[in-house]
């Protein structure tokens, strides 16, 4: 499968590489439950993998359409993982607008698993067929196995008492069940979760048990067709440690409150529920144990303020939002740095403007992070590059806005916080605390004087004795903070502000090459969750002899300070981001380098193939 060597084992299995299976059907028919089950029981047997959960906007569309599918997309190996593949191998369809769907991403000759129960003539027209598509030659590029799910999760549920809807409910586990018989996949871990999930109701458990073991015999002993096959996915080659599963919400959760720890600071975090922002206030919601606050506003911009207001008080301010929201939050940012208070902003961004796409991926606020706000009002920018990342980049961001005092926005994406990775669990020793310095000492205090090396101003906290200072959005007067309408002092002050963000260059690490050389004939430049699909594709031009690499950003504002000087020796760069070149305009702009832009703004991540074509047009021009 997907371009694996193919080898038959002593277990009449055939041994693969990789392979990328995706579970699809109605948003109430448990896909993303039944794909993390998968991933679980992968992750177990010892494979690297990715996932991408793909969800439906709408909070409950009319069951058996298109607009209401759900899908659960992984892919696992015996080799390092990095996206979450191109093509499916496998395809479990749970109705007809499932397979309608999904059947484009499914590979030629791929394996689709669909439920004939679920395709009656009312689905089938719900779907958007006129006839069904199992009825006629529609599927023959694909090896199709109809199996009625529903009657023999009924079945196998029957022992229990279910009502019917009930029963049905337990079919994603036969599902489950079968695809574990497929792979060679332990049900033992999924049994326990069940059984903890439906502690209240043993009959549920039990049932959902006994449709999971079901699924699993049906593979057993039931006559597949020809060409149907069942799989072994040796583990993976990983360096020594303890793993587990996370996604860019909970790695993200966790290294804020990382660099709170080594700030030696307690975080306040402020948000109002957007898709698909709302995750990370869920997951910070549970750490209150560690000094957590956090605060769900009645909007946007009180959510915001009220992030500055905990900054102002002496803890980190953060907040959350998406596109739309980090619009509405645009004015409070201003005055964060109006008043050089430490503020972080996540913004999970996803498919614009306005309300766009909610649940699907984009990288189109670059251009609202960097230059988003009236007047000339710097701030730092980030941008994690995979789930497992977003932990690195929440220090780093908890670092650079307690000693710059400065807001600081982190780029994520609708993907990174959905998908999930093995994470090496770090050792906490390993990181160097950088501790917050406050103000204490009265004599010569004023709120705007400035650190020699770093321009940050004074960070008191208010009710410290002889410490006592305004601070507010109108322009301040340099050193005394008084109110100013002086021109001149208006010019210093927006330049100090510019000129701090800008020392922050010489406090990051130099740019480097992520594969490939320091010069040549091409460079692949990243950001953001693009890094999986441009590494993929640059290893896979490697290995064919062309001198291609592969260069990935992670501080978007300042630059870091040796990328031009990098850039200018490769002879071309192109840029791929899920935007309209938002990225390629600010290196044209600030290092004067002719990039050429690779867009996608489909609302799905890149393709390995698709930048592989790009490269090539590029060496082949």
């Amino acid at each position: 499968m997907e371009g694996s060597a193919a080898l038959r084992t002593a277990h009449k299995r055939i041994e693969l590489e990789h392979a990328v299976v995706r579970f699809a059907g109605d948003s109430g028919d448990g896909m993303q439950l039944t794909g993390s089950q998968f991933t679980l029981a992968t992750a177990l047997a010892g494979n690297d993998l990715s996932t991408f959960p793909d969800f439906p906007a709408e909070i409950r569309a009319p069951a058996g359409t298109t607009y209401g599918v759900s899908a659960f997309q992984i892919h696992f190996g015996a080799r390092e993982i990095k996206t979450s593949g191109d093509e499916l191998d496998v395809l479990v369809a749970m109705n007809p607008a499932a397979l309608k769907v999904n059947l484009d991403e499914v590979k030629p000759g791929g394996l689709i698993l669909v439920d004939v129960g679920a395709f009656g003539d009312k689905n089938v027209q719900k779907a958007g067929y006129e006839a069904s598509p199992l009825a006629d030659d529609s599927l023959k590029a694909y090896r199709v196995v109809e199996i009625d799910m529903s009657r023999h999760t009924q079945e196998a549920v029957k022992p229990f008492g279910l009502s019917k809807k009930e029963a049905l409910r337990c079919k994603n586990m036969w599902a489950l069940g079968l695809v574990y018989w497929m792979f060679g996949r332990d049900r033992s871990a999924t049994e326990a979760w069940l059984k903890g999930k439906f502690a209240g109701r043993e009959e549920i458990a039990d049932a959902n048990i006994a449709a999971l073991r079901a699924g699993e015999a049906f593979g057993e002993t039931a006559e597949m067709p020809t060409g149907v096959h069942t799989y072994a996915v040796p583990p993976a080659h990983i360096d020594a440690g303890l793993y587990r599963n996370v996604t860019g919400t909970e790695a993200m959760a966790w290294g804020l409150l990382a660099g709170m720890r080594l700030a030696g600071l307690e975080m306040t975090f402020c948000s109002y529920p957007i898709t698909p922002a709302s995750q990370l206030l869920h997951a910070l919601a549970g750490l209150k144990q560690f000094e957590v606050t956090t605060f769900q506003a009645e909007d946007e911009i009180a959510a915001c303020a009220a992030a500055i207001g905990a900054s102002y008080a002496g803890k980190v301010g953060v907040t959350s939002s998406s596109g739309p929201g980090v619009a509405l939050k645009t004015e409070a940012i201003g005055l964060a740095i109006a008043t050089e208070l430490p503020l972080i902003v996540v913004n999970s961004q996803r498919a614009g403007p306005s309300t766009g796409m909610p649940t699907k991926t984009e990288q189109s606020d670059l251009y609202q992070a960097v230059y988003g706000r009236n007047g000339d009002s710097p701030l730092i920018v980030l941008a994690a590059r995979s789930p497992g990342d977003c932990f690195e980049v929440g220090i780093e961001a908890v670092r650079l806005a307690t000693r710059y005092m400065t807001p600081v926005i982190v780029l994520t994406d609708g993907y990174i916080v959905n998908a999930s990775q093995p994470w090496r669990i770090p050792d906490f020793n390993d990181y160097e605390p950088f501790p917050a310095k406050f103000a204490t000492d009265p004599e010569g205090f004023h709120p705007y004087t400035r650190d020699a090396e770093t321009l940050a101003r004074p960070w008191a906290i208010p009710g410290t004795p002889g410490l006592e200072h305004r601070i507010g959005g109108l322009e301040k007067q340099d050193v005394t903070g008084n109110v100013s309408y002086d021109p001149a002092n208006h010019q210093k002050m927006t330049d100090l502000r510019a000129e701090k963000v800008r020392h922050a260059a010489d406090d990051i690490p130099e740019q480097t090459v992520e594969q490939g050389e320091t010069s040549g004939r091409l460079a692949v430049v990243g950001w953001g969750s693009t890094y999986g699909p441009i590494s993929r594709a640059v290893h896979n031009l490697r290995a064919q002899g062309h001198g291609v690499s592969h260069i990935h950003l992670r501080h978007i504002w300042p630059l870091p300070r040796n990328l031009g000087e990098l850039l200018g020796g490769f002879d071309k760069v192109i840029v791929p981001e899920m935007n309209n070149g938002q990225l390629v305009t600010l290196l044209r702009a600030e290092l004067m380098i002719p990039a050429h832009r690779v867009d996608k703004v489909t609302g799905k991540p890149f393709k390995i193939s698709e930048i592989e074509a790009a490269m090539r047009a590029e060496l082949e021009d």
